[in-house]
């Protein structure tokens, strides 16, 4: 029922533009709240954001990686004039789902009517500014995130300036459109357009955009963040006959071949064998790692502990790396109060929402996961280039490297790398 609701409500969110000649009618994405469903949803305050909506004749590119996602947002604005599809190759060119991606975007524009499809190369942006960063962090012994960095540098960096270098010249204004489960809406106050949270809370990947140019917002429409996943499929497999409509979410890394090799063995082709001591924090040795970045903090130890000895009894988990010493440290029980922080300090700090704003803002909530849950902070103090961010509650598993991200409420303030817990 939600979702048969959910097709009637996009029939009449739709403009007709008439003249002499009629005109395709061009969705308006305006918040949607359902009133029937399981799914915990994001709803923002009435009456404060606007989403904007192109002109007729404006440029729309839209960012296809050949997924479901993607593909809706291409058929959401297909009959705009000027529509064009954009395939970013930032792996290798020769790949085989490289090429494999590449001719299902083909296909769904032609099924679609898109006559303008293009394929561009970022592999060179790719390895220098995300790829041989994130190496150089796991072999620090950190945890980073390289979709958070693809986002900044690639996706909402250089193609940002791609398409700034091919159509600001035009005498139309453009828009890029992506897939992401989040919003970028304008406020209605201050003018500003801020990045929310998608009303999917089970698919909002607010997290990963933390990071992109608050400069770049103005030019990004993101229409599947007022959907949920439900209606997106049903969409692209009723309304639109995309071929698409079936095809499972992407998993993992885009580098990583899961049929060839997992994560740490991939890491292994790039990063020199490390070896190292995994102790107790008494000290004692217990056995050897082959590197920091083959173990993550809160994950379950490989180490095997005399079970028949009380006081080594039970599951061990990694707490904490030494990366002076190259050691790894581990303790007994899942909820072992050594593997629980309470403070973080952020650094190479980002801003979605004026600093000197955010520090007047009271019940700011922080996260450090893209799925995690918020957690309430207490207090934020800046010091030079770095914040130190106090937690309500202690949380489990916080790892140097991660992405740590401010919100208030739905809005992504801004946030940082994870530098050390405390």
């Amino acid at each position: 029922m939600l979702l048969r609701r959910s097709l009637r409500g996009l029939s009449r969110s739709c403009r007709i533009y008439t003249t002499t000649t009629p005109q395709p009618y061009y969705p308006v994405h305006k918040p949607y709240t359902p009133t029937t469903t399981t799914e915990p949803i994001n709803i923002l305050p009435e009456n404060t954001y606007t989403q904007p909506t192109p002109k007729p004749d404006d440029h729309i590119i839209v960012a296809m990686s050949s997924g479901v996602d993607s593909s809706v947002c291409a058929a959401l604005y297909k009959d705009y004039p000027n529509v064009h599809g954009l395939y970013m190759a930032n792996w290798s060119q020769s790949a085989t789902c490289t090429e494999r991606d590449w001719k299902d975007v083909q296909r769904v524009c032609q099924d679609l009517g898109i006559s303008s499809c293009e394929r561009v190369n970022f592999e060179h942006e790719y390895w220098q500014d995300v790829f041989m960063p994130m190496i150089e962090k796991y072999e620090k012994g950190l945890t980073p995130n390289p979709d958070i960095g693809c986002n900044k540098f690639v996706k909402f960096g250089k193609l940002i300036d791609y398409l700034h270098k091919k159509y600001d010249g035009t005498g139309k204004d453009w828009w890029l459109v992506t897939g992401h489960y989040a919003r970028i809406m304008k406020h209605n106050e201050t003018g500003e357009y801020h990045l929310l949270r998608g009303l999917s809370q089970r698919k909002d990947q607010s997290y990963y955009l933390s990071s992109i140019p608050q400069s770049s917002l103005s030019k990004i429409l993101l229409p599947i963040g007022h959907y949920i996943k439900p209606q997106i499929r049903e969409l692209a497999h009723d309304q639109f006959k995309l071929h698409t409509a079936t095809k499972p979410d992407s998993q993992g890394l885009c580098f990583v071949n899961p049929q060839s090799s997992n994560f740490r063995e991939f890491l292994n082709d790039y990063i020199p064998e490390n070896p190292g001591d995994i102790i107790t924090e008494d000290g004692k040795v217990w056995g050897q790692h082959k590197g920091l970045w083959h173990a993550t903090i809160g994950q379950k130890s490989s180490v095997c502990m005399p079970q028949a000895d009380p006081q080594y009894q039970g599951i061990w988990f990694v707490s904490d790396k030494n990366y002076e010493k190259n050691q790894i440290i581990i303790v007994k029980g899942h909820d072992n109060p050594k593997l629980f922080k309470q403070t973080v300090e952020l650094t190479q700090l980002e801003w979605l929402h004026p600093k000197e704003k955010v520090f007047c803002l009271q019940s700011l909530q922080f996260q450090y996961h893209s799925l995690s849950k918020s957690i309430p902070v207490t207090r934020i103090i800046e010091s030079q280039d770095r914040l130190t961010v106090e937690l309500e509650t202690p949380v489990r598993a916080l790892a140097p490297g991660q992405a740590g991200v401010l919100y208030k409420g739905n809005q992504v303030l801004g946030g940082g790398m994870i530098n050390r817990t405390m």
